[in-house]
C-alpha cells in the first residue's frame, strides 16, 4: 500500500469523532472547557535524515515537526511523548531533544525506548491546547478568501543540498507557534507546510471543496531561479492559511492567490490547472 491507499483503509476502523475523518494532521478533543489537540510524526533514518545526521538535529526536528503541526491549530504545546530507537549517538539526541524542549517550552511527558535491528525510527507525540475555538481545520477555506504563506519555501531544500545560508532549515527547522496563536481567530483554514506547498495546497483545496488559485509571481522562494523544485519539495514548516479579504493580519504573511469555487481542478498556478497530486511534493509509498 502507499500511503494515501493506508489512510483510505484506516478510515474503514472505528474513528473518534476527534480524529476529524483523519483528513487533518492534529485530533481535537473537547474536554470540559479545554480542547486538546493531539499530533505523531515519524522520522526514519535514510528518509528525514541521513545516516551521519547529528543526532542533536534529529531530535530537534522531531520536536518542531511535531509542534508545527500543533501550529497550525493555534494550539500552546503541552508536552511531547518520545518513541526512541536506541543507537549510536544517543547523547547528541539527548542534547538536541533538551535545547529543543527548551527553546519551544515544552516539557517531556514520557514514552518508549526499544533496541533494533536496522534503520533507527523515531516517534514524537504532541499535546497542546487550543487557544481559540473552533480550531482551525484544513477544510474551513471559502470563495474569495486570500491565501497566505507566512515565510519563503525551499529553504530546506537549498539546505538539504549543502547551501550554508539554509542549512539550519533543513536540519532545525522552526515551527510558527507564535504566528499559528496569533492567526487562530482570524483564519478560515490552516495548516502546515510540510510535504511541498503545492502538495499541501492541493489537499486543503481538497478538503474545503474549492479551487486554491495560486499566482507564482506572488509566492516567495529561496532561489527563483528553481521556483518548481521549491514549491514541490517540502520540509518548509510555513504555515499556509486562507483568511477573508477584510482581514488584518496579525503577522506578517505573503499573499499568495485567492480561493474560488470549486472548479475543474482543485489547485491551480496561473494557467495550469493541477489535479494530479502524485506529481505535486513528496508522500511516502
Amino acid at each position: 500500500m502507499n500511503e494515501p491507499d493506508f489512510i483510505a483503509a484506516l478510515r474503514a476502523l472505528p474513528l473518534h469523532p476527534g480524529a476529524r475523518g483523519l483528513a487533518d494532521d492534529c485530533a481535537v478533543i473537547a474536554l470540559g472547557s479545554e480542547t486538546l489537540i493531539l499530533t505523531h510524526d515519524m522520522m526514519a533514518e535514510g528518509t528525514h535524515f541521513r545516516a551521519d545526521a547529528d543526532m542533536a538535529d534529529v531530535a530537534s526536528k522531531l520536536v518542531a515537526t511535531n509542534l508545527s503541526d500543533l501550529a497550525a491549530k493555534g494550539a500552546e504545546p503541552l508536552g511531547v511523548l518520545l518513541g526512541h530507537t536506541l543507537g549510536r549517538d544517543d547523547a547528541r539526541f539527548l542534547e538536541g531533544l533538551r535545547e529543543a524542549l527548551a527553546a519551544f517550552d515544552t516539557p517531556l511527558l514520557g514514552g518508549d525506548t526499544i533496541a533494533a535491528a536496522g534503520a533507527r525510527t523515531f516517534g514524537l507525540t504532541a499535546i497542546g491546547r487550543a487557544t481559540h475555538t473552533p480550531v482551525p481545520t484544513r477544510s474551513g477555506a471559502r470563495a474569495g478568501d486570500h491565501i497566505y504563506l507566512t515565510g519563503p519555501v525551499g529553504r530546506a531544500m537549498l539546505g538539504f543540498e549543502g547551501d550554508p545560508a539554509h542549512r539550519a532549515a533543513f536540519d532545525r527547522p522552526v515551527p510558527r507557534l507564535a504566528e499559528g496563536r496569533a492567526l487562530a481567530p482570524l483564519v478560515s483554514a490552516m495548516m502546515d507546510v510540510s510535504d511541498g506547498l503545492l502538495l499541501d495546497a492541493f489537499r486543503m483545496a481538497e478538503a474545503s471543496g474549492v479551487t486554491l488559485a495560486l499566482d507564482p509571481a506572488a509566492i516567495p522562494v529561496a532561489d527563483p531561479s528553481r521556483m518548481e523544485d521549491c514549491i514541490r519539495w517540502g520540509d518548509d514548516y510555513e504555515l499556509l492559511f486562507t483568511a477573508r479579504p477584510s482581514a488584518t493580519l496579525p503577522v506578517a504573511a505573503h499573499r499568495i492567490g485567492t480561493v474560488s469555487p470549486h472548479g475543474l481542478a482543485p489547485l491551480t498556478l496561473g494557467e495550469t490547472a493541477l489535479t494530479d497530486p502524485a506529481s505535486l511534493g513528496y508522500r511516502h509509498g
